[in-house]
């Protein structure tokens, strides 16, 4: 061969060896290699307990934390296992599908119906951490988790926490983004509306009882009291966090707050406790709490019938909406 050609030979080597190295470099060779990444299947997450590694988008999720369920319904999240029993009718994609067994309640778990499932999420805690050790026991090849509120933390932000940390679970971070971004809004829009002067009082009502729902600590209506900085009418530490601590109608009238607001416990299960009696009527009613400021000028706010089953970030901001609209009304 000769001079020439082996010449023309090398140069054509050479230029088709640079057109491949353009073409690696190129944008879009790179934008087809990220395409061709494979998703993440793992995501590491810390709950209440330390860091969990958990899957992606799991096909058989248990979840037995009532704060989750609005969440997981509304990013269409199906379950293999649910507490029915303490459900209410708020969730009838969970509650009315035989295909999601039932794991009963947190006073009687059916903890062998989790096992039978074969789950590989399981979202415990809340009603059910007394059952966390055996859980994790029974199920060694599922992934289990705590994200409930922990106690002594801000409940908002822990509401807050616990959506993000579902957001990473299954894949929509930016839908979680929102739904913390509609509570921070619900607050700062109900903050603006409160004088600021205005006393407030919580209360729960139960079988024909009225309870007292403490600032702060108190169960469901106590931490509006700081995430809006209401000016309480009774200041008192709770003594029954759960269920609210006694007072009488005479104590209310006492105080004679500007604002009530109510949870009606029996409102939220289908058979209410022997008793029952609407919170209106116990209070709004009452001739011994006619004088009070707010049942005279009918400044009464009166918790979603659900509430006490759902106390997840949607009721909340749902709350302070409700909130924002009376304050601004009055």
């Amino acid at each position: 061969m000769s001079t020439q050609m082996l010449r023309g030979a090398s140069f054509a080597a050479l230029a088709l060896t640079a057109a491949f190295t353009l073409s690696a470099c190129a944008p879009g060779a790179e934008a087809n290699e990220e395409q061709a990444a494979p998703a993440e299947t793992t995501v590491t997450i810390t709950d209440n307990h330390g860091e969990v590694e958990v899957p992606v988008n799991p096909e058989r999720v248990v979840a037995l934390d009532n704060h989750v369920f609005e969440t997981l319904d509304e990013w269409d999240v199906p379950l293999v296992a649910a507490p029915k029993g303490i459900m209410g009718t708020a969730w009838p994609d969970y509650t009315d599908d035989a295909e999601v067994a039932d794991v009963g309640t947190h006073r009687e778990p059916d903890l062998e119906a989790i096992v039978a499932a074969q789950p590989d999420l399981i979202i415990g805690g809340y009603r059910f951490s007394e059952s966390y050790d055996t859980i994790v026991e029974q199920n060694p090849d599922a992934a289990v988790i705590e994200i409930a509120p922990r106690d002594g933390e801000d409940p908002m932000e822990e509401l807050k926490r616990e959506t993000e940390i579902l957001g990473q679970i299954f894949d929509r971070e930016d839908e979680a983004a929102e739904i913390t971004s509609e509570l921070d809004q619900s607050i700062a829009d109900a903050k603006q509306a409160y004088n600021g002067t205005d006393s407030v009082i919580g209360l729960i009502t139960s079988g024909g009882k009225i309870e007292f729902a403490a600032p702060v600590t108190g169960r469901s209506v106590g931490p509006v009291f700081s995430a809006l900085g209401l000016k309480p009418a009774i200041e008192q530490q709770a003594e029954d966090t759960s269920h609210g601590d006694d007072i009488s109608v005479e104590a209310i009238a006492a105080a004679n707050p500007d604002w009530i607001v109510v949870l009606d416990r029996d409102a939220s299960f289908a058979e209410p406790e022997p008793g029952a009696v609407p919170a209106d009527e116990l209070i709004a009613g009452s001739e011994a709490l006619q004088g009070v400021t707010a049942v005279e000028q009918d400044q009464i706010v009166y918790l979603d019938s659900d509430f006490y089953l759902t106390e997840d970030i949607q009721a909340y901001t749902e709350l302070y909406e409700q909130l924002q609209e009376a304050f601004a009304g009055a």
